[in-house]
């Protein structure tokens, strides 16, 4: 029965496929029309009257994104006056972005024989926020009765604690401090895997204050969600970030409210929404087919990762185009770099690889022109000509000027890197007056900081199992013996690199660990363990950073310290 009606569908699509695309052409053609004579108020009538025509279609064909589509565009259309001033471009824009949008899906519909509404989403959110809408959730296709769900806590390690007012407030606010400092993260798009992380962790903790109250369920939740994201490398885009922030009102509540707002009733597409995230993931993990089976679904065999490549399919052609340029770019740029390094560390230097690497720069400079990059076209073209006059004086440049050469160079891979995910925008081409970091100004000093990074990341991994040790051997102190000279250790790489802030907290850990675990003959209280991990967790996603070219987060180094002053320490 379900064959045959596909069948059937896709028949019914057939016979009326090159209408539908004649009605879209002559859609764009009125808006067009108006466009260029605004007081023409034919025309565009005529555009709404052909996106009801367009409408009625799909709802025969039982298209459900392309109705949806359709009808709010006739809603931003009717928004438009005859006579229309500049302050109605963005509705005529989107509108515009609407009709190529939906020409584009008629196409992939009949080739994939296949409707995925919630590829339209985007652009029918675009539509609703031109117009000062509220946009749809990523979950509004999605279908699913809330009221009858499972326990979500099953399986998930979040065993209520025992805390005092004074404690739980303190507890309340650094699990707070922490789910903010994720959504900071997640925002400003700063290493999304490390905001995964912090939200799984701080959700575990909201868990574990709400005690048999209703919103555990929801932490519990979210700590699935959080979990599943890391492991299929979800992203999060506007519909996510939304979800996230609605979210963090609960913790609000939690720490201004007290024990009693974890009795508060949950809103149930909150709940829709992350089930969702679950459905779309395809994720095979236990903890989610359980969740799943609940309701009787199995994950999406359309996941996210597929979704994405659809995606970029239907909004154009864009994304491969930039890919193949961008990856030629750091060809050339990869080869600059190599005849840098050989200049820098003075092997054999040539005064020939100047002009060498002068005319690599300055065919950069003409292909980034041509992109509309010109800050960074001028910089790659002043470069080129610094490298010809001192190769005409017959000199290698100075140790500093080198560096800013190698400045220069890395702007424009970092621009590039960019124009993959983002585009070619004035954003990019703002990375222009970038500079990177002089922490890793030089090749060894960028070497030395993967090196304690690497080391940081076994120490603290070492400490966090050393003190799991600890606690399970009924606190028996060989397990920290050598800790806290390991800590140390990593102290002074951090001072090497010069990132004494870190070094600061690393220090303070290393010593909490020896006044509070080591030199005290009482076992350490459940506030201090929980302090100690929360910190080293904290530094443990810090240290992620170091000896990458992401910049690193001062937030998750302030998160640590209000851990460490939590507990005591």
């Amino acid at each position: 029965m379900i064959q045959s009606s596909l069948a059937t569908k896709s028949q019914s699509f057939d016979l009326v496929k090159s209408e539908i695309e004649q009605t879209i052409r002559n859609a764009e053609t009125s808006l067009e029309r108006f466009q260029e004579n605004r007081e023409s108020g034919e025309d565009l009538q005529n555009c709404v009257d052909y996106l009801n025509q367009l409408r009625g279609i799909f709802v025969l064909v039982e298209l459900r994104g392309g109705t949806l589509l359709c009808k709010e565009a006739v809603t931003v259309a009717n928004d438009v006056p005859v006579g229309a001033s500049d302050d109605k471009n963005i509705l005529l824009t989107t509108l515009n972005s609407a009709l190529f949008i939906l020409r584009r899906y008629v196409e992939y519909y009949h080739q994939q024989r296949e409707d995925h509404p919630e590829l339209l989403l985007p652009i029918i959110n675009e539509l609703k926020v031109a117009r000062g809408e509220a946009p749809l959730p990523e979950s509004h296709f999605f279908e699913l009765d809330t009221e009858q769900r499972p326990d979500f806590c099953t399986g998930v390690a979040a065993e209520p604690v025992q805390l005092s007012d004074t404690e739980f407030e303190a507890y309340a606010r650094r699990m707070r401090l922490m789910l903010q400092v994720a959504l900071v993260g997640v925002i400003r798009e700063r290493n999304e895997e490390v905001s995964k992380k912090l939200i799984a962790r701080s959700s575990r903790g909201f868990a574990r204050l709400c005690g048999e109250g209703q919103l555990k369920q929801l932490w519990c939740l979210l700590v699935v969600v959080a979990e599943t994201m890391t492991d299929r490398a979800m992203g999060f885009n506007q519909a996510r970030k939304r979800l996230l922030m609605r979210i963090e009102k609960y913790s609000r509540d939690i720490v201004y409210v007290g024990r009693t707002a974890a009795r508060r009733t949950l809103d149930e597409s909150v709940i829709r929404d992350l089930v969702y995230l679950l459905y779309r993931s395809g994720s095979a993990n236990q903890e989610v087919q359980r969740i799943l089976s609940a309701w009787k679904l199995a994950p999406s065999d359309y996941p996210e990762s597929m979704m994405e490549a659809h995606r970029k399919r239907l909004y154009g052609p864009g994304a491969d185009v930039l890919k193949s340029l961008s990856s030629a770019l750091q060809d050339e740029l990869n080869q600059l770099k190599d005849r840098l390094d050989i200049i820098e560390r003075g092997i054999e230097p040539d005064l020939s690889e100047l002009s060498t690497i002068a005319d690599s720069l300055k065919r950069l400079a003409n292909t980034l022109n041509m992109l509309d990059l010109n800050r960074l076209s001028d910089i790659a073209r002043n470069e080129a000509d610094r490298l010809l006059t001192w190769e005409q004086a017959g000199e290698l440049p100075a140790e500093d000027e080198l560096y800013a050469l190698a400045d220069a160079v890395l702007g424009i891979e970092s621009a590039v890197q960019q124009m993959v995910s983002r585009g070619i925008t004035s954003e990019t081409d703002a990375l222009a007056i970038a500079r990177p970091d002089t922490r890793e100004g030089t090749l060894y000093l960028r070497e030395a900081a993967i090196v304690v990074g690497d080391e940081a990341k076994s120490a603290l991994t070492l400490a966090k199992r050393a003190i799991t040790a600890f606690v399970e051997s009924d606190y028996d102190k060989l397990h920290l013996a050598n800790l806290p000279n390991t800590l140390h250790s990593i102290w002074g790489g951090l001072m090497m690199i010069g990132d004494p802030d870190a070094a600061d907290v690393m220090d303070r850990v290393a010593r909490s660990i020896q006044t509070r675990l080591l030199d005290v003959k009482e076992p350490p209280g459940n506030a201090v363990l929980e302090s100690l991990a929360d910190a080293l967790t904290s530094l443990e996603y810090y240290i992620e950073n170091i000896g990458t070219r992401d910049s690193r987060n001062p937030d998750l180094l302030r998160l640590a310290e209000t851990s460490l002053q939590d507990g005591g320490l």
